[in-house]
């Protein structure tokens, strides 16, 4: 039996001692640690410590860009990072003499650096590293020739570690991909977890639609992450594997996805019996089992179908033996139950081949020679139209930067009423890793910063009270630089810690006899985050305005997702590549919107706009897409005798009456077709007829709280029909 490898559910697999060892951020800390510190000690020794402290700032800088991507995508990013940085370091340091000058020049490096913002979320590292560099560049005030001096090394620390970082990651890029693969695998597991907590009695049905809805936007981002790795360039010969693995994943995922059934109705008619249980457990070993593939895969080792699920299977079937002879009333939820045992049979079957998928060499790719996997890939566009067209003043990004250079000046300012100058500069850096685009971000920023600053603090003081070895505080040191990365994206309360402790010991062993560092610390942390949290109210990005665009955008993606899903099952489509595409922004779509709702809730009351309405929306909507991958599923495992004729009429007056019910322009649909021998000997026809039938009951929900929504948010439906409109399937 697999025992389960998170020490409790829903746990990120990298806060995990068992797993963190193997993770990609885990590589990535190790990776960046190694770089800096190796890099400031061969600085070292050919020259003075000054001169190696500036190196190791470019070098430090520079590693902030060091993100898992594709190694052209991380070429340009690290790029970005050491020109832009060194070019700042300059020019700060150039005005650094005179006061004014250099207030102008921060205002406008600040505006700029967070207008970059504009291009993704993979320009925050760009923003935050360009006002990382100006604070530590304006501390002091320096001659033309020292900023000249400064500015070289800078870019030499890190033009050095983007050379090292590249040739790394070159050198272990089939590694980095396996553990970017294995943590899409990992999110897969958590996923089918929370699936089986369907079948708890314990757990409210719309709660777990909620947790399912939310992980699967972090499994899309994740899936997003593994095709960008894994199927960009032509794989090489050990590469395959990974790619056959990462097709298989997908496979499974859309198994997953259709066992969505109709679960009110199995609680109602099966709950307190042996049933419900049973079939939380195979599919919770299951979830155990996707795990176990994960693991192994991040060991750089095949996995193998080693979970026993026959205990299960078998008491499964001996209790649908036992069920009572089904009267009129018994019959449907018999058969839902049936056909939801059919489908986690499908699935365990589907873990079997992604075992075996891991453990294959050679043979061919899944997918044709030559295919165009553009659409499914990330693309990198940089342009200068996209931020020139976004300086004005309803653009969010435009706000977001006014916001953040007021902030800083006042923190730069706040600064220099305070006792001590030495380190001014941490209050303005603070600001810098609190203020966010969104409140949301800013609010969670901010406690994690206290918390972390207050912990790292106490943490350094009790090192430096017991050790004086300058060794072990270097030791230290690499830990602590180490850390920062490791846990950036996934705990960024422990990166607090770690960035304290790592300044600190800097200090410490630099400037052996200062005194009150560890103070001036907690001070000015606590100052920048006072001041963050004032201008988190200044020009305010709340995300009900954009809620208008992202149910659009859901709607838009919805109704493409509809007529790919009806071509592939009317066999109108070559393949399923349309469907996948569609299927694709169908759930970036989705995860947007939940994503911005989340954040809405973490707003002030008085800025949330109908969030039990547009929650029931995106779980809705999930559903859909349930519905449409069961519907695809159906028809190949009754794909004998299937009346072809009579199922493509009754999907066709489906999907037009469904189009209807979610406000499409649509001819009236064709006539339903009449009773036939060939409908009726096919075993398929009662299932399809169920399907579909959950299928326009969720559409009418769909459509019922998009009329809500128009309302909530003030606009007029646009459908042409009453939100409370609901067509039943007859």
């Amino acid at each position: 039996m697999t025992r389960p490898l998170l020490t409790r559910p829903h746990m990120h697999y990298a806060l995990a001692p068992r797993t963190l060892f193997f993770s990609h951020y885990f590589y990535t800390g190790l990776r960046i640690a190694t770089g800096v510190v190796g890099l400031t000690f061969l600085t070292y020794a050919v020259a003075d410590l000054p001169t190696a402290m500036a190196v190791a700032m470019g070098a430090l800088c520079t590693s902030l860009m060091d993100l898992p991507s594709p190694l052209r995508h991380k070429f340009n990013e690290m790029l970005a990072g050491v020109l832009t940085c060194s070019l700042v370091a300059l020019l700060v340091s150039l005005c650094s003499p005179v006061q004014w000058l250099l207030r102008t020049v921060i205002v406008l490096v600040s505006f700029l650096a967070s207008m970059m913002t504009v291009y993704g979320r993979k320009a925050m590292p760009l923003q935050f590293v360009a006002l990382f560099v100006m604070m530590l560049s304006s501390d002091a005030a320096a001659t033309p020739l020292q900023a000249l001096r400064q500015g070289a090394l800078f870019f030499a620390g890190g033009a050095g570690y983007m050379t090292y970082a590249m040739v790394v990651v070159w050198r272990l890029r089939r590694r980095l991909k396996q553990q970017v693969l294995a943590e899409a695998l990992y999110e897969l597991a958590a996923y089918t977890g929370i699936k089986a907590g369907c079948y708890d009695m314990a757990n409210p049905l719309p709660a777990q639609m909620e947790k399912l809805v939310r992980q699967q936007s972090v499994l899309a981002e994740r899936q997003q992450a593994s095709r960008d790795l894994v199927l960009r360039g032509k794989p090489r010969d050990d590469e395959a594997v990974l790619v056959r693995v990462h097709y298989a994943m997908f496979d499974l995922y859309e198994l997953v996805l259709s066992t969505h059934t109709d679960y009110a109705l199995l609680r109602q008619h099966f709950a307190g019996g042996p049933v419900l249980p049973l079939l939380g457990d195979l599919i919770g070993k299951a979830a155990r089992d996707i795990e176990s593939a994960a693991y192994a895969m991040t060991r750089d080792r095949p996995s193998h179908a080693d979970t026993d699920y026959r205990p299960e299977l078998a008491a499964l079937e001996t209790a649908l033996r036992a069920l009572p002879p089904a009267d009129s009333d018994e019959v449907n939820p018999q058969a839902v139950l049936r056909a939801t045992s059919n489908k986690i049979r499908d699935m365990i079957a589907m873990i079997a081949r992604l075992h075996a998928a891991s453990g294959t060499e050679g043979g061919t790719l899944p997918m044709a020679p030559g295919s165009d996997l553009t659409p499914f890939l990330t693309q990198q566009r940089y342009n200068l139209g996209t931020l020139v067209a976004n300086l004005r003043w309803t653009s969010p990004t435009f706000r977001f930067a006014l916001r953040v250079a007021m902030a800083i000046s006042v923190g730069l300012l706040s600064s220099e009423w305070l006792p001590y100058t030495s380190h001014g500069y941490w209050t303005a850096l603070t600001i810098a890793v609190i203020l966010k685009p969104t409140f949301s971000m800013t609010r969670q920023r901010r406690t994690d910063r206290l918390v972390g600053t207050l912990i790292g603090c106490v943490l350094t003081a009790l090192i430096l009270r017991f050790v004086h070895s300058p060794a072990v505080l270097i030791g230290f040191l690499f830990v602590a630089t180490a850390a920062g990365p490791t846990f950036l994206s996934i705990k960024y309360r422990y990166t607090a810690i770690a960035a304290s402790v790592q300044a600190l010991l800097l200090i410490g062993l630099t400037v052996p006899h200062f005194a009150g560092a560890i103070e001036q610390r907690l001070l000015d942390t606590l100052l920048g985050a006072l001041i963050a949290s004032f201008f988190s109210y200044v020009l305010p990005n709340w995300e009900h305005q954009h809620l208008p665009e992202l149910v659009d955008a859901v709607t838009d993606a919805n109704r493409g997702y509809i007529d790919a899903a009806e071509d592939l099952l009317l066999e109108r489509a070559v393949d399923d590549a349309r469907y996948r595409i569609q299927r694709k922004r169908f759930m970036d779509a989705l995860a947007n919107l939940s994503a911005a709702l989340g954040r809405m809730l973490d707003e002030p009351a008085s800025q949330q706009r109908a969030p039990a309405e547009l929650n029931r929306f995106t779980v809705q909507n999930y559903l859909l897409m349930a519905h449409m991958a069961a519907l695809r599923l159906l028809l190949q495992r009754y794909a004998d005798n299937l009346p072809r004729a009579e199922v493509e009429a009754t999907l066709g007056h489906a999907f037009a009456r469904l189009r209807g019910t979610l406000g499409a322009a649509q001819a009236e649909p064709a006539p339903l077709p009449g009773s036939t021998d060939r409908m009726a000997a096919w075993t398929g026809w009662a299932p399809l007829r169920r399907r579909l039938r959950l299928l326009q009951q969720d559409a009418a929900q769909v459509a019922l709280c998009h009329g809500v929504i128009d309302s909530a948010l003030g606009r007029a439906d646009r459908t042409g029909r009453s939100p409370t409109s609901h067509v039943e399937w007859n």
